[in-house]
């Protein structure tokens, strides 16, 4: 009974063979296969392009929120230089006065010194006639000191 099984089934391959059934269903096998790898082929390529199309984007939103950041800094950084400017005029006024003050003070330094100075010389000019007059003096004194001996030789 099993040969008789296998012949039939032998008999109905070669039947398929002979009617181009089998040569059909191989074609539509093959076909199918071919769909298979191109939809694989096709997917392989979308998930090789998924990592760049996932990093672009990452880059866009970091780009962006990069851009917010800086936004963000720039109005912060108007917003404190408007809150500091009252600040800033009033230090301003403050630093003036005191340059001048100081200002101020080496005029007056300048001033006190070339007084200081001026005194000084005139001491010096003073101490130098009153020694001259005095060398003077001390000259005469001994010129009249020598003198009358000298009268007294003569005499």
């Amino acid at each position: 009974m099993d040969k008789l099984v296998q012949f039939g089934r032998k008999a109905w391959f070669v039947v398929r063979v002979l009617s181009g059934y089998e040569e059909r269903r191989i074609r539509a096998h093959r076909l199918q296969m071919q769909q298979q790898i191109a939809r694989a082929q096709a997917k392989k390529e979308e998930l090789r392009k998924q990592p760049e199309q996932i990093i672009l984007s990452e880059v866009r939103q970091m780009v962006q929120q990069m851009q917010a950041l800086n936004q963000q800094l720039e109005e912060t950084e108007t917003a404190i230089d408007e809150y500091f400017k009252p600040i800033d005029k009033n230090a301003k006024i403050i630093t003036d006065m005191q340059l001048e003050k100081e200002e101020k003070q080496i005029k007056e330094m300048t001033k006190v010194m070339q007084d200081q100075i001026a005194m000084q010389r005139e001491i010096a000019s003073k101490r130098a006639q009153a020694t001259a007059i005095e060398s003077k003096d001390t000259q005469t004194s001994d010129k009249i000191a020598e003198g009358p001996p000298k009268e007294e030789t003569m005499k």
